[in-house]
């Protein structure tokens, strides 16, 4: 495992920002793509699979744990499509959960969390119910809206959560066009301007036997923008093809017009939404992982312009596996939290592939 390495962002930011500099007609090379930047599964005790279905494209990601979890949320997003969500709640009396699944195809593939139900029940994982025979599996369930991508009729279904079941393991989590991000989208607030493929990202920080991981899952109206320099990597794409109109100057310059028609925006509810997990070994109880999410999602409000807007549904879980004692605070593990999913967040659109329509970072060359 590799702990985040700036200096290679800090050379990739450059080069897209080189990119909108450039004068008409000269060309830019394309972006160099990042190496690793460790994984959510380098959290001792997480397993992480994807399946994804590249008819459309779509696809799911499960997130298992050797042994029971504790989890905290935070939707900040005014929409968030999920599944038994209210038991991460403080005030919820089951500190435990069993397993976690983020799925595209939008609200109705919330169905396919019944799929890693079944294979949790198959392994005798769950709740003991005073019930021979019988085990609870809680299975926490997050969509993203990508229907717009191909046939939406082709949605994750409980069998392709049973499959993302079967795939997850302890190795590298597989990173871009897979899983819940193979046809997540970016930078598609302004009407007129094209957006940029999204997909999914991680990364991870290790302090001494502590370990804190993240997923990304990039489906945003916003731009993205490297934090440290405050250069756009992606987003809505200049007509003429030469860089990044950066979405909130172009709110500016069209809020002072008399109707909200006049912005010429696209937020429709449910249709946007950035996921993010954030895992750790240090023991938290519930009431602390919750505040610990709200900490983690600050990591990325600092990437992602405008978040966490009316129509997303951006949701940060925090997860703990309980394995690890420490004396680190809730406000230290946040702090560092929040650098490691702004990591996952420049990896989830720096590691995506074009597909039609939604070019890539490290794909699109502007002129």
């Amino acid at each position: 495992m590799s702990t985040i390495n700036r200096r290679q962002f800090g050379q990739t930011a450059a080069a897209a920002a080189l990119g909108l500099s450039a004068a008409p007609g000269v060309g830019v090379a394309a972006p160099d793509v990042p190496g690793k930047a460790g994984s959510l599964t380098d959290v001792p005790g997480i397993k992480v699979g994807h399946c994804t279905d590249a008819r459309r494209p779509t696809g799911c990601t499960a997130i298992l744990f050797a042994s029971d979890a504790t989890a905290g949320v935070d939707y900040d997003g005014s929409a968030p499509g999920s599944h038994l969500g209210v038991l991460l709640q403080p005030v919820s009396p089951l500190e435990k959960i069993h397993g976690l699944l983020l799925t595209g195809g939008g609200p109705m593939a919330l169905a396919a969390v019944a799929g890693a139900v079944r294979y949790l029940e198959e392994h005798n994982t769950g709740y003991d119910w005073g019930i021979p025979n019988t085990r609870i599996p809680i299975v926490v369930g997050a969509v993203i809206d990508d229907l717009a991508i191909g046939d939406a009729r082709i949605r994750p279904d409980p069998d392709s959560a049973y499959k993302a079941c079967q795939a997850a393991s302890t190795a590298a989590v597989e990173e871009g066009n897979v899983g819940v991000g193979a046809g997540a989208t970016m930078g598609k607030m302004l009407k007129g301007f094209g957006g940029m493929k999204g997909g999914l990202g991680t990364a991870s920080l290790r302090l001494g036997d502590a370990v804190i991981g993240a997923i990304a899952v990039l489906n945003a109206v916003g731009d993205v923008v490297d934090w440290r320099s405050g250069k756009i990597v992606a987003g809505a794409r200049r007509a003429d093809g030469k860089g990044f109109v950066r979405i909130v100057d172009v709110l500016k310059q069209r809020a002072g017009r008399d109707s909200e028609a006049a912005l010429q925006i696209f937020d429709e509810v449910l249709r946007s939404t950035t996921l993010v997990v954030v895992g750790t070994n240090i023991d938290f109880n519930k009431t602390q992982l919750t505040k610990l999410a709200m900490m983690a999602s600050v990591g990325a409000g600092r990437c992602i312009n405008p978040y966490h807007t009316n129509g997303d549904g951006d949701s940060t879980f925090f997860l703990s596996t309980n394995r690890l004692k420490s004396d680190l605070s809730v406000s230290v593990v946040g702090s560092l939290a929040a650098e490691v999913v702004s990591e996952a967040v420049l990896r989830a659109v720096m590691m995506a592939t074009s597909i039609d329509g939604w070019p890539a970072y490290r794909d699109y060359t502007p002129r």
